[in-house]
């Protein structure tokens, strides 16, 4: 039987605050990247404290050393996967603004991560072709969190810079809903259909999809194994 009070944002938020209390609670150097993003006027658009320790909880199943992020704002998401890491683990974060990068740096450098986490400033689509000409180990972990519309283009480097095993996690795959408009023109959503849409029939992938509510709305994450 369904609960009633189910579908209340209320009740989704006083939920997330329960859970993220007992099971994600944050620390200092969480808490002040979050202020320290608030303060700049930085969108509020990086993931919950749950959402955080599940890509903490992922990279350490993954056994992870080597992770890519693409969408570093304040670095708050970076913080939760950059302690999953061994102290010679690397994670190298791609951000568009040299403003959230600078933030980033300094949230990194008081959570004392900096000597591991690598943020590059660019357009993600200039930074990872430099970071494959670089020929790095390959990514255990691939989080995926930047502009919506180049989702695709973004798992399409992720499966290039992966080996069989590494992880792909495309976040706010569900946009409030808007994911199931296929005659829309919406730019975020056309690009999210179209990573679902690769990660669906990709022979080197198995994935899902999972609907989220909460402190971030309704919205969702698709997750995706490399095959080969």
């Amino acid at each position: 039987m369904s609960d009633p009070a189910g579908g209340n944002p209320a009740v989704w938020n006083d939920v997330d605050d329960y859970l993220s209390a007992l099971l994600a609670p944050e620390d200092e150097a969480l808490t002040a990247a979050l202020r320290d993003a608030g303060e700049a006027g930085l969108p509020p658009i990086g993931v919950s404290a749950t959402a955080g320790k599940l890509l903490r909880l992922l990279a350490e199943t993954q056994g992870a050393r080597n992770i890519l992020e693409i969408g570093t704002l304040a670095g708050y998401s970076t913080i939760w996967l950059a302690r999953a890491l061994p102290a010679d683990g690397r994670l190298v974060t791609l951000e568009y603004e040299e403003r959230h990068a600078a933030i980033a740096r300094r949230n990194l450098a008081r959570a004392g991560l900096d000597r591991i986490v690598e943020v590059r400033v660019g357009p993600a689509l200039e930074s990872l072709p430099k970071l494959a000409d670089e020929h790095p180990p390959p990514f255990d972990l691939v989080f995926i969190d930047a502009d919506k519309a180049n989702n695709a283009h973004y798992v399409e480097w992720a499966l290039r810079l992966t080996s069989a095993g590494s992880l792909i996690v495309v976040d706010n795959v569900v946009r409030g809903g808007r994911v199931t408009d296929a005659d829309g023109d919406a730019p975020d959503v056309r690009g999210t259909r179209a990573a679902l849409e690769l990660i669906a029939t990709h022979p080197r992938l198995s994935g899902t999809a999972l609907q989220t509510v909460g402190v971030k709305g309704h919205d969702g994450f698709a997750l995706a194994r490399v095959l080969a």
